[in-house]
């Protein structure tokens, strides 16, 4: 919520700022250019605790740009893109050749490339005593067929019926999910949608019979420390390279996945994430159809170089340098 009083205030003084000038000037307003102006982005609501900190630090550094973002789910964003709502969004699936086929008949060049891999964090209530879950344990809860925590391992919450929770009902990680355990099944009845990620981290903090499904990016233990001032995080983006070790918040349990050919689950670490052990993970596309020179430009520029990179590999997540698919439309 402050984040949105903030960037209210923000919109609105660019605005009376804008018009003073206009006033004063005639038709000779402000442009926006790869620096300066107000852009709008949307974003899957399970990538926000990394985007909100990309976000800071651009506005940092271009004191007269103004990033407006807003956490939707993923298909409304792509559907915003494509009817031209907005220029850029942040999403877990890149475009499809049928997508990009339509904006190329409507005129509309586009830039996507994967800047992030993320991964599917598991957690549960600190109560809950079970070590570790499999594939094969995780596929029979999402799908009904095990309801009881006594149904995967002999446990203390034996009795407990599981409730599995998602950050909502058309996120990236529900589709996910959906493509990785259902083959085109549906979930059981003990699965259902909240928010945010924010609620399902606090519904699963304060039940002990409850399973979340969340972005690892909001489980480091960086969001139970007081943050560091922006001027100092922008020096030391600029100058180190070092990631220090990164855990997890100790008011949950992130419980470790099994894969199918592992003998140990592991947690979504990221040397796992990298070397490819923990097996819940996904892309994470930028996709810009905005003009070359615009704010939405300058801010996917800045997302896919050094910097934006360098923000994503301390949140727990890793950064992804793919090559970038472009289309450029000439008249």
């Amino acid at each position: 919520m402050k984040r949105n009083y903030k960037q209210i205030f923000k919109l609105i003084s660019l605005c009376a700022m804008a018009l003073v000038v206009m006033a004063a000037c005639g038709d000779q307003r402000p442009k926006s250019t790869s620096t300066r102006g107000i852009a709008k982005i949307l974003c899957d609501e399970s990538f926000q605790s990394v985007l909100e900190q990309e976000i800071a630090v651009f506005e940092y550094s271009y004191p007269e740009a103004s990033i407006m973002p807003d956490y939707i789910n993923e298909a409304a964003a792509l559907d915003s893109l494509m009817r031209g709502k907005c220029d850029l969004i942040i999403t877990s699936r890149d475009l499809t050749d049928e997508q990009r086929q339509s904006l190329k008949k409507l005129g509309r060049g586009y830039r996507s490339r994967m800047i992030a891999v993320d991964a599917i964090a598991i957690i549960v209530n600190k109560q809950n005593d079970i070590d570790e879950l499999s594939m094969d344990d995780l596929r029979d809860i999402f799908t009904g067929k095990v309801k009881r925590w006594g149904e995967v391992f002999p446990t203390k919450l034996k009795n407990d019926s599981i409730r599995v929770l998602f950050d909502g009902s058309g996120t990236g990680v529900v589709h996910y999910i959906k493509d990785k355990f259902l083959k085109g099944g549906s979930f059981g009845k003990n699965v259902y949608a909240k928010q945010s990620s924010t609620e399902v981290f606090d519904m699963v903090e304060t039940n002990k019979n409850v399973i979340g499904l969340i972005g690892v990016s909001w489980i480091t233990d960086d969001l139970k420390s007081v943050e560091k001032p922006i001027a100092e995080k922008y020096e030391e983006l600029k100058t180190k390279n070092e990631v220090s070790k990164i855990d997890f918040t100790d008011r949950i349990k992130v419980m470790p996945v099994r894969g199918d050919d592992q003998v140990h689950g592991v947690k979504p670490y990221q040397a796992y994430i990298y070397s490819g052990e923990y097996p819940l993970v996904r892309p994470i596309w930028a996709i810009d159809a905005s003009y070359n020179g615009t704010l939405d430009h300058g801010f996917y520029t800045f997302l896919t170089g050094v910097i934006g990179q360098k923000i994503i590999l301390q949140t727990g997540i890793l950064p992804a340098a793919e090559p970038v698919r472009q289309v450029e439309i000439v008249n």
